[in-house]
């Protein structure tokens, strides 16, 4: 796929075609790279800036940055660089802490520039996704992938393989960094990568367009479902037991994971799993609660089912609250 085909893929998703700024998060990688150029291609003059998080990790973190400097310097783009380490002796998912820091930076970045954010997600990025997800996250919406929107994010990419961002960057003569610890068997994303991915392509050459329509056709059939929901709590925040007990019992998880969904803003599609032992606890009478999963109680009272927050345990930002969906990706 040639530059302005690329261009032409990422103009029809419609995504940067909006009277509004844009924050691309700019790692370096080729991916990035090609996702500033697009943006600076497709928006207007001025309405394009740049976030690049150093997080000092790596030797090569400051040459990082210094390309992201000089790339944009050559494309007029405003760049603002975020440089925060880990406390020493930190324990947890270093991973997990990097995607929370550079989300927190665009989320307030974008707040203050009334923008969009835009990652460089792609094609490739949503296989690998969608592979680890159902191989550690139970669950139709979990299989689902990354969307191309919502609230502030964007990836106008996501159509596109890495394999034509590569070529994309090639052929405008950009020039992009690339980080070995990507490639390191210590992390899910790469053993799905180097491990899973040609396996499957040994068993068939179509399977990653297989995983990506299947993916497809799975958000397609979740508005249906989605709908069916709408229809039983009709706006309402909880539902009578004696009408949870009598629904089939794939709308009724979907009924109690809308429920915790709606109370904690987060994603809860362990409280579907719930459903039996709510019956329960209704059926010895009296007030019960029972924890559901992430920051979700149920509270069964006068028969009726109902869900509530519960405060976060380590005192962090609660799913949302940086204006921007639960980062999994």
């Amino acid at each position: 796929m040639a530059g302005e085909q690329v261009r032409e893929a990422v103009r029809a998703a419609g995504l940067l075609a909006q009277d509004r700024p844009v924050v691309a998060m700019l790692s370096g990688g080729r991916d990035s790279v090609c996702l500033l150029d697009v943006s600076v291609a497709l928006c207007e003059p001025g309405d394009v800036s740049a976030l690049h998080v150093n997080y000092g990790l790596r030797a090569e973190s400051d040459a990082d940055e210094r390309h992201c400097v000089t790339l944009c310097e050559r494309l007029g783009v405003e760049l603002e660089v975020v440089r925060e380490q880990p406390l020493a002796g930190a324990a947890g998912n270093l991973q997990a802490w990097a995607r929370e820091v550079r989300y927190d930076a665009a989320a307030a970045l974008a707040e203050q520039k009334d923008a969009l954010i835009a990652t460089g997600h792609t094609a490739s990025d949503q296989v690998e996704t969608i592979l680890y997800r159902l191989a550690a996250s139970p669950g139709r919406r979990a299989l689902q992938g990354m969307v191309a929107s919502e609230g502030r994010l964007i990836r106008p990419l996501l159509a596109l393989t890495r394999e034509q961002t590569t070529a994309y960057c090639e052929a405008r003569g950009l020039g992009w960094r690339e980080d070995q610890s990507n490639d390191s068997e210590r992390y899910a994303r790469a053993r799905v990568r180097h491990g899973l991915l040609p396996a499957l392509r040994a068993v068939h050459p179509a399977a990653e367009a297989n995983v990506l329509r299947t993916a497809l056709l799975l958000r397609e059939e979740t508005d249906l479902l989605e709908a069916l929901v709408d229809e039983e709590l009709s706006g309402a925040d909880a539902v009578p037991i004696a009408r949870l007990q009598a629904m089939p019992a794939a709308l009724a998880r979907l009924v109690v994971v809308r429920l915790a969904e709606d109370a904690t803003g987060g994603y809860v599609p362990q409280a579907g799993d719930r459903v039996e032992e709510i019956l329960a606890l209704h059926r010895r009478g009296g007030r019960a609660e029972l924890h559901v999963g992430g920051q979700a109680a149920a509270v069964i009272e006068g028969g009726i089912l109902g869900m509530k927050l519960l405060p976060p345990r380590d005192g962090r930002p609660r799913p949302g609250e940086s204006g921007l969906p639960p980062a999994c990706d």
